[in-house]
């Protein structure tokens, strides 16, 4: 198989690892390295069983239910539950696109000099233009090919000139510092890149997968051959090591450039600020790329986020949700995902700081992702449900092993959030 015809049979998987990479993990990731240096880079290889383990558990019980995470909750599940999910969900996706929004806008600003609030219409109204009136085949189409930004990332960390010694051993020996600081950074990485949208838009996108090759109704949906199941293993496991990637040559290039012992060259707490940190130090080059990439990704993220919040609340109200329908035919579905996109931008016109808007969503979805992960592992581990397709004991496992460590880091989000400082 070359290349081009893998890169064309990836899918959900794909788009969902690369949407995890939005201007916001991005600045999660640029503070990180600059102001800790190559230590975390092992929480890369920490987090991508993870990742694995909950999107992939999330694909298969959509291909054998033939419904979204939303619907498969409220059939076999709490339905509290599920619309306590569904208001955090919308609440910490909407705050999510408008960080991602400002880190766009500033991007652009940083590059054309063009005011970030003459970009934010244009750029709310021109995703707004292609959710409501593309196909879900072209959307899919745009997304995929959008992941290839991520790669700047790559470039960039080589243009940086790490200590490639230092860094292999960092990413496979943890240097694990007992302080505050430290540890508020590591629960910080794995809410960022643990995500319930992730979850939402991976089973909602198989859907629209086999609705696009005419399996309109849940019945002719329901079941997974074991091919199925394995291009969705396959399609996951790329999308995950395509995130996990990125992450990590994002770490290497802020830490390379800008962290000194004891702290950093440059204090940073969005990634635009590491990119403009970046120019003196590692050349216009690194700079332009590292630019380009939050640009990039977040025109990436805000569907996947506006499209996750939709077809969330559309599942649990048992509404019509697919890209593929026209705007009076899906416009219950529509209507959420457009009033994501426009409440996210109009924060930015509030002179709302998106990086405590950011510490906030995050723990919202650090607490929203505990009972979520719970659920999908409980569910699709039930042979009543899965049948034979049931998860095979190490993804189970591997499962719980993501409730527990999501649960301590939701606890200490929280217990971070509250105390004083």
């Amino acid at each position: 198989m070359n290349i081009r015809k893998y890169f064309e049979g990836l899918g959900p998987g794909l788009i969902s690892g690369a949407a995890d990479d939005d201007p916001s993990g991005i600045s999660t990731y640029s503070v990180v390295g600059a102001t800790f240096g190559y230590s975390q880079l092992w929480t890369v290889f920490l987090t991508f069983p993870l990742m694995i383990a909950v999107q992939l558990m999330c694909a298969r019980m959509a291909l054998v239910t033939g419904e979204g995470l939303a619907g498969t909750i409220g059939q076999y599940a709490n339905r509290r539950l599920l619309w306590f999910a569904c208001v955090l969900l919308v609440i910490a996706n909407t705050v999510n696109i408008g960080a991602d929004f400002a880190g766009m806008a500033e991007a652009l600003e940083m590059v054309t000099h063009v005011p970030r609030l003459i970009w934010l219409p244009i750029i709310a109204g021109g995703l707004i233009a292609t959710l409501v009136f593309s196909s879900y085949r072209a959307l899919a189409r745009i997304l995929k090919w959008l992941t290839l930004v991520l790669f700047s990332y790559v470039v960039a960390a080589f243009l940086a000139r790490p200590d490639w010694l230092a860094v292999l051993r960092a990413s496979f020996i943890p240097q694990i510092q007992l302080n505050a600081n430290y540890l508020s950074a590591l629960v910080a990485i794995l809410g960022t890149t643990i995500t319930p949208y992730m979850f939402f838009w991976q089973a909602s996108q198989e859907i629209e997968e086999e609705a696009a090759q005419g399996m309109e109704s849940v019945e002719s949906r329901r079941g997974a051959t074991p091919a199925q199941l394995r291009d969705a293993a396959r399609d996951v496991i790329s999308g995950m090591a395509w995130a996990g990637v990125t992450m990590f040559f994002i770490i290497v290039t802020t830490a390379t450039t800008l962290h000194v012992p004891g702290g950093a060259k440059h204090p940073i707490e969005t990634a635009q600020q590491a990119a403009e940190a970046l120019r003196p130090l590692a050349g216009d080059a690194a700079y332009l790329l590292f630019t380009l990439g939050i640009v990039g990704t977040g025109l990436l993220a805000i569907p996947v986020l506006a499209g996750s919040a939709g077809y969330a609340v559309a599942e649990a109200m048992h509404w019509r949700a697919s890209l593929n329908d026209k705007p009076r035919v899906g416009w219950h579905f529509y209507s959420v995902v457009i009033a994501a996109i426009v409440v996210g931008a109009l924060f930015n016109f509030l002179h709302i700081s998106a990086v405590k808007a950011l510490f906030y969503a995050a723990i919202l979805n650090g607490v929203l992702a505990v009972p979520l992960v719970a659920i999908v592992t409980r569910l699709t581990s039930d042979e009543r449900i899965m049948g034979e397709s049931r998860n095979p004991k190490w993804l189970s496992r591997l499962g719980w092993v993501t409730t527990g460590i999501m649960g301590v880091a939701a606890i200490a989000m929280i217990v971070s959030g509250f105390m004083p400082s």
